[in-house]
């Protein structure tokens, strides 16, 4: 390490750089404080030793410089017997430790040894940050198109903010992968990053899931459980299909995006998290609250701030760009022969950027060298307007299979969602579901 002595003591400032240089330090002494900030702008040490009691700017006064002008420099306090209380304050003041003299070099080097220890670690975790951000951040997100570039616009922006997101898209459009870039490109980015579906629990466990639960609060709660919002304090919490949270539920937690505050279920302690929501969803919010499904209220406060993703259907201009960028994953990239490519190219991708990513994937499994027209699935080699267009059988029976298919498209192209697939389709939710049900598809 290179390490700066500051002494006025002429024999302790010699002795200590001497013991440096030779443990292997590269060290340097100065007699006043005023000198060694003069050599800290000249040069990048990793340590400053400093005494306490000097003439002219002290200990304390050198410290709070150091703390300012160099904060990647760890500064050591050295006092008399009679001054440890001084030190201590030194150390809330940013010291990162404190020697009484007269004290052993060897003591020294010890404290320097750890000091290492503890550098490695905080270099560890800062390389660990930087590839969470090189893996999570927006430039993860693939394409140049008009709707792309809109949304990286506003990504710059939220990234650097604090507010809420309402991130809206199809399935597979992305919507985990821009949780990620936000959060990891925010001042949070150190703080915990929770995901919570909502889709995927029930209406009981998502509230003891979301706010956590006190001992005999319900059947099987044995003991006390800790909420995803109580481990998301300081840093994000993801909300996936926010639109499945049932209206009792949006009550609690409009009331947690106001003022930070809610209670554990069964408790009556009031508690405060300092949390950061982004919520997503598949369907359109905004057909819900008229629907009367979904509260305004709690609408208006998650949208802060829309991002809409846009279906892949929607910039086509971008297949190309996330075709290369998929291929760059591998060492070996294959060749994809033109009339494949057009394929490709011509296929709506009902699943979006997820579908082309696992098809590609798939691709490239099984042939590794080269991709040929023959080695996509059915469904990308019909053109649109074949897809699911039943050959064989009676009128009734073709008009069925493809009434089937209808149905299972837009089941698809909504997520599984039946009220957004009966809007996408212009019918109610009650025909939608009997003609599920006609063809099994329930």
């Amino acid at each position: 390490m290179r390490v700066l002595v500051v002494d006025d003591e002429e024999i302790m400032r010699v002795t200590l750089r001497d013991a440096l240089t030779d443990a292997g330090h590269d060290a340097e002494a100065c007699a006043r404080a005023e000198d060694a900030c003069k050599r800290l702008a000249e040069t990048a040490f990793d340590v400053t030793l400093a005494d306490l009691r000097m003439p002219g700017m002290d200990g304390l006064a050198f410290l709070e410089y150091v703390r300012r002008e160099h904060p990647d420099v760890v500064t050591l306090i050295m006092t008399a017997y009679g001054s440890v209380e001084t030190a201590v304050e030194a150390m809330k003041a940013g010291a990162y430790d404190y020697l009484t003299k007269p004290f052993d070099p060897y003591e020294l080097m010890r404290l320097l040894d750890r000091l290492g220890e503890h550098r490695t670690l905080r270099e560890e975790n800062l390389r660990l940050r930087t590839v969470l951000r090189e893996r999570h951040g927006f430039h993860q997100l693939v394409g140049k198109s008009t709707p792309m570039q809109q949304v990286y616009e506003t990504l710059d922006v939220v990234c650097r903010a604090d507010c809420t997101v309402l991130i809206e898209g199809e399935t597979g459009t992305g919507k985990e992968m821009v949780t990620n870039a936000i959060h990891f490109s925010s001042p949070r980015q150190t703080q915990p990053l929770v995901k919570v579906s909502c889709a995927a629990l029930s209406a009981e466990i998502l509230e003891s899931e979301l706010f956590g639960h006190v001992r005999g609060a319900f059947t099987g709660a044995t003991s006390d459980k800790v909420g995803r919002f109580e481990s998301a304090h300081g840093g994000t919490l993801f909300l996936d299909e926010v639109d499945d949270i049932p209206l009792p539920l949006q009550v609690k937690l409009l009331r947690v995006l106001e003022d930070g505050s809610f209670e554990r279920v069964g408790d009556t302690k009031t508690r405060s998290v300092d949390v950061r929501i982004l919520a997503a969803t598949k369907v359109n919010l905004r057909q819900l609250v008229l629907e009367k499904s979904f509260r305004d209220d709690l609408f208006y406060r998650l949208n802060e701030v829309p991002i809409r993703l846009p279906p892949l259907r929607e910039r086509p201009e971008d297949i190309p760009v996330l075709i290369d960028s998929f291929l760059r994953d591998r060492e070996t990239q294959p060749e994809i022969a033109d009339d494949a490519y057009r394929a490709l190219l011509d296929y709506d991708w009902p699943g979006n950027v997820r579908e082309l990513r696992h098809l590609i994937d798939r691709l490239m499994m099984f042939h590794p060298d080269c991709i040929e027209r023959r080695d996509l699935p059915e469904e990308v080699l019909a053109g649109p307007d074949e897809v699911g267009l039943p050959r064989e059988g009676s009128f009734d029976e073709r008009m069925a299979a493809l009434e089937a298919r209808l149905l299972r498209d837009a089941l698809d192209r909504a997520g599984g969602n039946q009220r957004e697939a009966a809007r996408q389709l212009q019918m109610p939710a009650s025909t939608l579901r009997s003609r599920l049900e006609r063809h099994g598809l329930l």
